[in-house]
């Protein structure tokens, strides 16, 4: 990877791609730490100091998952406090009403002008989310405040109003300006920039793992433990990145084979080649949508306080050190992958393409056969692709119940990005070099 980096940065048109993107992470960082308007900061600080505990148990509910996809900005109250998951969560409605609804399906397929027009829609999307999501967290801080005894924001008159409506907008206009930096990523960057700006969120908080480890090293001499459990802790961070690194670029590869035929004077096809399908079809989707689920009944511990009864049993039988949310965690995983799954791809319309491009599989008939073919190959490869990211979700849920040093656990979700999104920008700066070099950049 650095090698790579190193050879682009050769290239002055890249390099200046390169910049570009480090700017443009540089404004996303400066932006994550102005807060917005109307706040009392000390009292702020107080509230959200849970969250930046990752031995709490507040730092396990979904107001924690969103402040570590925002670097951070989410529990600081920032311009960009509400990150990029307004807009994952657009992206992801609109993949998902673009199958139910037949107009945006025909829209979906009208080439360039009908993606575009699906970006559009997606870009309001994105604001309406981010309006609701901002109003929400502005209630959020208004209760938390209430309940210390103190004032986050303004609680009674027109100040109360006024700031109340500059907070959400500020927040609303937070998630736009992200919006519009990630495309600027991909218009005059190296690509992939909304996951670039989710990468530099993510990476902003490994100093407080830092900070975790160092805190369990002050502590060394109280907690003997320590000092067996984290060479273990290195050695399964290293692996975890092997072993996703390897599923990442794992693919299952059909064979293909093209049928000749003479046009003119000219004939095509003879060829053979290979359908490749990716072990990991789904990325990183079946992990958000289950762990966003399952956070759900934490998240509505920090706004109802109940301290008996069912319903008290009931959320704490879903809080992530219960045997029960590690169940339906890797239950949910599952059905989520096969869902994304059956959304991105379909067996039918894949069999369809191969027949009208005289394409075949050996020793599968055209057609219904060449179909359930292809859907057999998919339902095994999410399975393997399925379980390979349910053990990345649980694994630091186990290591933290089996050692107890959960601040030294970092979410599967958070490394699958990582990860990815590294993989990802190499391939980018990997294919723009090609381009530039006819022999290649590695001769």
């Amino acid at each position: 990877m650095f090698k790579t980096i190193r050879n682009a940065w050769s290239i002055p048109d890249l390099r200046k791609k390169l910049l570009f993107t480090l700017l443009i992470i540089v404004l996303f960082r400066v932006g994550s730490v102005i807060p917005v308007p109307f706040l009392n900061m000390d009292v702020l600080a107080s509230v959200m100091a849970p969250l930046q505990d990752v031995t709490n148990e507040a730092s396990q509910t979904f107001v924690a998952y969103l402040n570590t996809l925002s670097g951070g900005a989410f529990a600081n109250a920032t311009i960009f406090a509400m990150g990029i998951t307004p807009y994952i969560n657009s992206s992801i409605i609109m993949q998902l009403l673009c199958v139910a609804i037949p107009a945006l399906e025909r829209l979906s397929k009208e080439g360039e002008d009908g993606r575009k027009k699906i970006a559009t829609i997606t870009r309001y999307v994105t604001v309406v989310l981010g309006l609701i999501q901002g109003t929400a967290y502005y209630f959020y801080l208004k209760n938390s405040g209430n309940e210390t005894g103190k004032i986050t924001v303004y609680n009674e008159g027109f100040a109360m109003v006024f700031s109340a409506i500059v907070i959400i907008l500020c927040f609303t206009a937070g998630t736009a300006l992200m919006m519009w930096l990630g495309e600027q990523i991909n218009k005059n960057g190296i690509g992939n920039g909304i996951s670039m700006l989710l990468f530099a969120g993510i990476i902003a908080r490994l100093p407080y793992t830092v900070r975790n480890l160092s805190m369990y090293w002050q502590m060394g001499a109280d907690t003997p433990k320590f000092y067996a459990f984290v060479p273990l802790w290195i050695v399964l961070f290293l692996a975890v990145i092997w072993v996703i690194t390897f599923m990442q670029d794992a693919e299952r590869r059909i064979p293909v084979q093209y049928a000749k035929k003479v046009v003119g004077r000219k004939m095509y096809g003879g060829q053979s080649t290979h359908l490749p399908i990716k072990v990991a079809l789904g990325g990183v989707m079946p992990i958000i949508f289950a762990s966003s689920i399952l956070s759900i009944p934490s998240t509505i511990r920090m706004f109802v306080n109940v301290e008996s009864g069912f319903w008290n049993s009931f959320l704490n039988a879903f809080s992530t050190e219960g045997w029960l949310y590690s169940v339906v965690y890797f239950v949910l995983i599952l059905m989520f992958a096969y869902f994304y799954t059956t959304i991105q791809y379909n067996p039918i319309e894949m069999a369809n393409n191969l027949k009208q491009n005289n394409g075949t599989i050996p020793g599968i008939r055209p057609g219904r056969p060449t179909a359930d073919f292809i859907a057999k190959i998919l339902s095994r490869i999410t399975l393997i692709g399925a379980l390979f990211l349910a053990l990345i979700a649980l694994l630091p849920i186990a290591y933290s119940g089996a050692t107890g040093l959960a601040g030294l656990s970092m979410g599967g979700t958070s490394v699958i990005i990582i990860v990815g999104v590294a993989l990802d920008t190499v391939k980018q700066l990997e294919s723009q070099m090609m381009m530039r070099h006819y022999k290649g950049f590695l001769d």
